[in-house]
C-alpha cells in the first residue's frame, strides 16, 4: 500500500509481523492513519484486525516491522510506556470494573490529578447517561452502558489516538446509533482508528478503511470509494 507521507501522519504502521506463540497472526500489516481522522481495519473474523490494534499498544508486541506514533518509534515498549505517549485502548470485551462505580471506573484512568475535572464537560456531553448513573457499580449498567463508560474511560488522560475495538457489537440498533453519535463528536478531540465488523456502520461513521485478510493488510483507501467498490466488498468482507 502507498505510504500518505509518513510526515503528516499520527500513527505510520510499516509491515508488522506479530506471532501469538507459535502461530504466525499478522504476517505484513502496513496502516496510516491521518491525525483528526477516523479510520476503520475491516475484514472478516480471524483476519487479524484486534491483533493489529494490541500490537499498537503493545500488549502483543510485533517481532518485526515497524510503528510509528507522531514520529516516535513505539514497536518494542511496553504497553503502559505507550499508553502514557497519549494512546488509548478500548477492548472489545470492555474490560470495566463491575464492583467500582461509574465514577470510581473514570477516576482511576486518571494519568494527573485532576484530568476527570478537566474532561467531565466532554466525557458527560457525550455520554449524559453516565452522569445520571455516576453512583452506579459498572455490574449494574446495560451493554450499551458498559460500553459508553469504556470509551469515556479511554477519554480521562489526554489522548491523542483512541483504539476502539468492535464498538457496536451485541448493541441495540437504537444503542448503535448513539455511539456513532458519539464517536463522530470525540473524532473533533482525537484520532480513531477502530476495528468494526458491522460494514453498515463502519461506512457511515470512518473516512477511511484498511482491509485485512489472513493477517496481511490487502487494500486501503477512502470509504466513500470503497462502499461504490462490490467487488472489493464481496471478495473481502463476505457482504453482499
Amino acid at each position: 500500500m502507498k505510504n500518505d507521507g509518513a510526515s503528516s501522519l499520527i500513527l505510520d504502521i510499516q509491515d508488522i509481523h506479530t506471532f501469538i506463540g507459535e502461530f504466525h497472526i499478522l504476517e505484513g500489516v502496513s496502516v496510516q492513519v491521518p491525525p483528526g481522522s477516523i479510520t476503520v481495519l475491516l475484514g472478516r473474523n480471524g483476519a487479524g484486525k484486534t491483533t493489529t490494534l494490541r500490537s499498537i499498544i503493545g500488549l502483543t508486541p510485533p517481532k518485526t516491522g515497524q510503528i510509528m506514533f507522531q514520529g516516535q518509534a513505539i514497536q518494542g515498549k511496553p504497553a503502559h510506556k505507550i499508553a502514557r505517549m497519549g494512546i488509548g485502548y478500548v477492548p472489545e470485551n470492555r474490560i470495566i470494573f463491575r464492583d467500582l462505580t461509574v465514577a470510581q471506573n473514570l477516576q482511576i484512568a486518571e494519568r494527573r490529578k485532576g484530568d476527570l475535572d478537566r474532561k467531565a464537560d466532554l466525557i458527560f456531553g457525550l455520554f449524559p447517561d453516565l452522569k445520571r448513573l455516576y453512583t452506579l457499580r459498572g455490574g449494574n449498567l446495560s451493554g450499551g452502558q458498559q460500553q459508553m463508560l469504556a470509551i469515556a474511560r479511554a477519554l480521562v488522560p489526554d489522548n491523542s489516538l483512541l483504539l476502539i475495538d468492535e464498538p457496536s457489537e451485541g448493541l441495540a440498533p437504537v444503542i448503535i446509533e448513539q455511539m456513532m453519535d458519539a464517536i463522530r463528536q470525540l473524532s473533533a478531540h482525537t484520532t480513531v482508528l477502530l476495528v468494526e465488523q458491522n460494514f453498515q456502520v463502519a461506512s457511515q461513521l470512518a473516512e477511511r478503511y484498511v482491509i485485512i485478510e489472513e493477517g496481511m493488510s490487502v487494500h486501503a483507501g477512502l470509504i466513500t470509494d470503497l462502499v461504490q467498490n462490490n467487488e472489493l466488498i464481496t471478495t473481502y468482507l463476505g457482504v453482499a
